[in-house]
């Protein structure tokens, strides 16, 4: 938008925008809430969130959206669009579970701070007349299967300028350091190996040197990336969860399977160890005999920090009394599908605090419980408010969103 434009549409000052955001979503607490509570309670891992898919995209059309249910060729995606002109602001929908332990990572709240921003923006462009649009995307299996990577691959961030979404984790995010967010948290680039290896069975008492035995390669390259990690930089990490192993001990056994997850602060450092890795596999097999298969697959990129974006989530959740720090230096040493976004357009993937319980992180059963409260909730609505006010600024304002489109482009560039 040109200043002659701004100046025609008489754009509102952000105090009389806030009091219209605030305002929009007053009238929907308690529908909000509900959402919150139906995803929370009923938890759904990658790719099986069918029914978190249906009522989200029930939700929205009881509000009058147009919704495209199972978008872009995923089951449970889906996509609503409200505006016209303008910009285009991107709100990514997390909703998937993790086994077991439920929204132990809070996906819940996901969903409710991007829905509340889309909400509260598509109201206030409508009310102010104001040209640009908002994309509510929903983006399954973050937890594994990378999702966004796949909607990016078939074009649905295609024409988004800005994407916008907010974790939530605990109150002290990094040891020592206690607040209620973190706007620019650094997170390490992540990918898959899944390996197979082939052997040759045998009777592991009467002839066992006619086989070739698969599960010694699998304990080998286990055993070689254990090594391995003595030589890893501070930030890397290894994982790995054996698939198929053998049922019986009298067996010489001819098939395992394993599949390891590789993670450092960037994509060079991540191709450079996952060459690592692939060695110490290969070198099971070859020590054994057996023949491996190796796949590498879903690629999660480092995230690219956007300062402008981060400066203006700290501005607003202050408008809200929350204390929030612009960036954090530190890796938080998980991985997320945003990162690839990141690569594409200026995105904020903020974090915002829900329990101050001592042990109480993603992942742990404890932040499952913290993720369904009520605080939690009211947390994740504030935080889409300011989502809200952010985006608002993108569509309004030139000169922020032509700062923020530099930043990002020297960043992708490094």
């Amino acid at each position: 938008m040109t200043v002659a434009q701004t100046i025609a549409y008489n754009v509102p000052n952000i105090e009389e925008v806030k009091a219209s955001v605030d305002a929009a979503l007053k009238i929907l607490q308690t529908s909000l809430r509900e959402l919150n509570r139906e995803i929370w309670s009923n938890p759904e891992t990658a790719y099986q969130e069918h029914r978190a898919h249906d009522t989200i995209c029930g939700f929205l059309e009881n509000q009058g959206f147009t919704v495209t249910r199972h978008a872009y060729g995923l089951d449970t995606s889906f996509e609503a669009i409200s505006g016209s002109g303008g910009r285009l602001i991107n709100f990514n929908a997390e909703y998937d579970a993790l086994p077991d332990i439920g929204h132990a990572c809070g996906h819940n709240l996901i969903t409710t701070s991007s829905m509340a921003a889309f909400l509260a923006l598509s109201a206030i462009l409508k009310q102010y007349g104001i040209p640009g649009r908002t994309q509510l995307l929903g983006t399954p299996a973050e937890e594994n299967g990378g999702g966004k990577a796949k909607l990016i691959d078939v074009g649905a961030y295609k024409g988004v300028d800005v994407s916008l979404m907010a974790h939530a984790g605990p109150k002290e995010l990094f040891p020592g350091v206690i607040t209620d967010g973190v706007g620019g948290v650094l997170m390490n680039a992540r990918k898959e190996i899944h390996c197979e290896f082939t052997g040759r069975s045998a009777h592991a008492g009467g002839n066992p040197w006619e086989g070739v035995n698969a599960l010694d390669a699998l304990v080998t390259s286990y055993n070689n990336v254990s090594v391995l990690r003595q030589q890893l930089r501070p930030d890397e990490r290894i994982h790995c969860a054996f698939l198929d192993t053998p049922k019986v001990a009298n067996v010489i056994p001819a098939y395992t399977k394993a599949y390891w997850q590789v993670r450092s602060p960037t994509l060079k450092g991540l191709n450079r160890l996952m060459a690592k890795v692939r060695n110490c596999i290969e070198a099971g097999a070859l020590a054994t005999g057996c023949e491996a298969k190796i796949i590498e697959n879903e690629l999660y990129t480092d995230v690219k920090i956007n300062d402008t974006l981060c400066d203006r989530y700290q501005a607003h959740m202050a408008k809200y009394d929350r204390n929030v720090l612009k960036r954090h230096e530190k890796v938080l040493t998980g991985s997320s599908d945003i990162g690839n976004v990141s690569y594409l357009v200026p995105t904020l993937h903020t974090m915002f605090g829900i329990t101050s319980e001592e042990g109480s992180f993603p992942h742990h059963p404890t932040f499952a419980a913290a993720a369904g409260t009520d605080y939690a909730h009211e947390e994740a609505v504030i935080v889409g408010k300011s989502l809200a006010l952010i985006g608002w600024e993108m569509v309004t304002s030139d000169e922020l969103f032509g700062v923020a489109q530099k930043q990002w482009r020297e960043c992708i560039a490094e």
